[in-house]
């Protein structure tokens, strides 16, 4: 079609881990490891799983397009005013949502950092908009140099903490100081995917008192272990909560997801297994690698970044012994997602075997 957005035809679609039943029936393998996508091994708690099973007989009706209970549940968990919260299918969505609030103007920039993840460059292009992005340093985000790439066409900001692919983190003090100079005019999202899995005080709510400019993003998909049913979602100023929640879509996050999500953030004992398992198996892999003698980047999140001689080739190998892990846009690294103690060790036996 002629008349499509020219900012879209050079996009590639979204790709995820490979499934594993795509896998399967490229290769007719009965016994397969997926370590690409960052998904929690555990599987779903028993308290979730019920209060799924509960929820199914309800699902000729839509979901609560508000979300009301979900937003109640998560303002207590996190000590916010409900009408701060933003719900998504996903924190993609969020992401999405929160673009397409803020940038209008084929001039419009957006800036984030190189080895950041994939959605921010796909929602800028989508849009039309220009991506700035800048030099990573240490893989991660050189907040300086974000800083100094801040213009007056600079409508948004991109931060991810801790960082997809890289696994590397920012503190809270480096954070702070970043948003305390950034220009009120510019929204800044500080994306957490990964922060449950850091175990730490939750201190950076409490910035949104002081910063209207900033969006706090986080999900269910890592740590609480529903990213099948695909529900996030951002905290920020009732200002901005408004403003997405306008052309937010109806009933973006369903019933079921809603309703699991709920259960989870009531499952603290669930939650710290899943916090617990996922420490021990970042040990398991890095002391694997190191007696490989391969280096990766200290990761803070619930994945490695693992550096090999010929990361496609490697990769390939490890496909055909079963083993699905993550090429990303780094030379020669691959991500490996955190799985079960047996999982992690027989992928560092199958990585022995074809390096």
């Amino acid at each position: 079609m002629s008349n499509v957005c020219k900012s879209i035809l050079s996009l590639s679609p979204y790709q995820g881990g490979k499934p594993i039943s795509e896998l399967r029936r490229e290769l007719g393998l009965e016994h397969i490891v997926k370590l690409a996508s960052n998904e929690n091994p555990l599987g779903i708690g028993p308290r979730v799983q019920k209060a799924m099973q509960k929820a199914i007989i309800e699902i000729n009706r839509y979901p609560d397009g508000n979300g009301f209970e979900l937003k109640q549940a998560i303002g207590e968990h996190l000590n916010v005013d409900t009408n701060c919260i933003t719900l998504g299918n996903g924190s993609n969505d969020i992401l999405e949502l929160v673009a397409r609030a803020y940038v209008c103007h084929a001039d419009d920039e957006v800036v984030f950092s190189e080895y950041a993840f994939v959605v921010y460059p796909l929602v800028t292009q989508a849009l039309g908009a220009k991506a700035a992005v800048t030099k990573s340093k240490s893989f991660g985000h050189d907040l300086d140099a974000m800083l100094s790439t801040i213009s007056d066409k600079t409508k948004l900001v991109f931060i991810a903490n801790p960082n997809n692919p890289t696994g590397t983190l920012l503190s809270d003090k480096a954070i702070y100081q970043f948003l305390k100079q950034v220009p009120k005019s510019v929204v800044v999202v500080l994306d957490q995917a990964y922060f449950e899995y850091l175990d730490v005080e939750d201190g950076v709510i409490g910035w949104l008192k002081e910063f209207n400019h900033l969006i706090i993003t986080r999900t269910f998909s890592k740590a609480y272990a529903l990213a099948g049913l695909r529900v996030g979602y951002s905290v920020s100023s009732t200002m901005i909560a408004d403003y997405l929640n306008r052309i937010r879509q109806p009933f973006n996050v369903n019933h079921i997801a809603q309703t699991a999500a709920i259960s989870a953030l009531a499952d603290d004992s669930f939650l710290t297994r899943s916090v617990l398992a996922n420490k021990n198996g970042l040990i398991q892999l890095s002391k694997g690698f190191d007696k490989l003698q391969l280096s990766y980047i200290e990761s803070f999140a619930n994945f490695i970044a693992l550096k090999v001689d010929n990361a496609t080739d490697t990769y390939q190998k490890l496909l055909a012994k079963g083993f699905i892990v993550r090429p990303v846009e780094m030379e020669n690294y691959l991500r490996v997602s955190v799985g079960t103690l047996k999982e992690n060790n027989d992928f560092l036996e199958a990585l022995k075997s074809v390096l």
